[in-house]
């Protein structure tokens, strides 16, 4: 396979000043949910805007067009699930008994459905069920070169979840097996095309869109995030800069389970901007909380979604900045 038709999450080895081990990111994030948990389309329209007010934690390569990635974590959308396996005739059951998520396969149709076949027969032996597959719309035309020669083929899979299982968490850790089943026995195997195979996320609660793209580009690629179905009473952003890094379309992770211990207003990521008052030296240390507990505050998060956007704020200078 020639360097340009390589995947690029196979990164090379270490040569000359480039060694794998000195990899690391510093990456973008925003958070943006509703405080009393009502879905709509609006908190996926305000994550959007701050994923693109994001545009200086993103990087580029010498192709302006080409990112380094960018990605969203919403709550499963049952609405708009409901409405296109409508269309493609796949019988989805009710809200929370079933599970989905967006898969990487390679574009070759052949080795494509090969592949699909395998990962049925993981799903079935852990006693479970492929109700089917659904081909994710995209539009590439604004992509680069590199990100265009990599870019995989984008199928959701739905997965009914076993009578037997009537816990939703225990339903959720099996798909969490699923997943990293197939991981071992389709990405490590000899299969064609395995090297493609990425599980962008698999879940009854959360959906993740994700590619190798600029912050800008993503509600462009995925055309699924246009859909007034798709509601939503939180959203994750992550826009990627890598660092003596190789860009990779499985880069960008929202993470795979909702963080349903923090939560912020809406109107913390609207676009009109807000500029702090405080000097940056007297805010508290909001990753600490975080990183030690696990939890963050209402107001602790609320600040942490303003934040977002302050940087690429320009049409409030000097204003105080509204987040309590």
């Amino acid at each position: 396979m020639s360097s340009t038709q390589r995947p690029a999450h196979m990164r090379p080895g270490p040569q000359g000043l480039y060694d794998p081990r000195f990899e690391h990111d510093a990456c973008g994030l925003g958070f943006v949910a509703h405080i009393k948990g009502h879905k709509s389309h609006r908190i996926l329209e305000q994550a959007i805007q701050v994923l693109k007010n994001l545009d200086h934690r993103g990087a580029c390569g010498c192709e302006v067009n080409t990112g380094d990635g960018a990605g969203v974590l919403i709550q499963m959308p049952h609405a708009f699930n409901e409405e296109v396996c409508r269309k493609a005739r796949i019988p989805l059951p009710a809200a929370g008994e079933y599970g989905s998520g967006i898969i990487f396969l390679p574009r070759n149709p052949t080795v494509r459905r090969l592949i699909e076949q395998k990962f049925e027969q993981v799903v079935q032996s852990e006693g479970q069920h492929v109700l089917g597959w659904r081909t994710v719309p995209t539009v590439n035309g604004m992509l680069g070169e590199t990100a265009r020669s990599c870019e995989p083929f984008m199928r959701q899979v739905f997965i009914r979840r076993d009578p037997s299982i009537t816990d939703e968490l225990a339903f959720e850790r099996k798909l969490y097996v699923i997943r990293k089943r197939a991981y071992n026995e389709i990405r490590t195997s000899t299969m064609a095309g395995a090297e493609y195979w990425y599980v962008v996320s698999l879940s009854c609660r959360t959906l993740v869109y994700k590619g190798m793209l600029l912050t800008t580009q993503l509600d462009q690629y995925f055309t699924d995030l246009h859909n007034p179905a798709v509601e939503t009473a939180l959203a994750l952003v992550h826009s990627r800069f890598s660092t003596n890094t190789f860009r990779a379309g499985t880069a960008p992770t929202p993470a795979a389970t909702s963080p349903t211990t923090a939560r912020s207003t809406p109107c913390a990521a609207t676009p009109t901007g807000c500029t702090p008052a405080r000097r940056a030296s007297s805010r508290r240390p909001l990753a600490r909380t975080s990183r030690t507990s696990g939890r963050s505050s209402t107001r602790t998060a609320a600040t942490r979604a303003c934040s977002t956007t302050r940087s690429s704020c320009s049409t409030s200078r000097g204003a105080r900045c509204p987040t309590p």
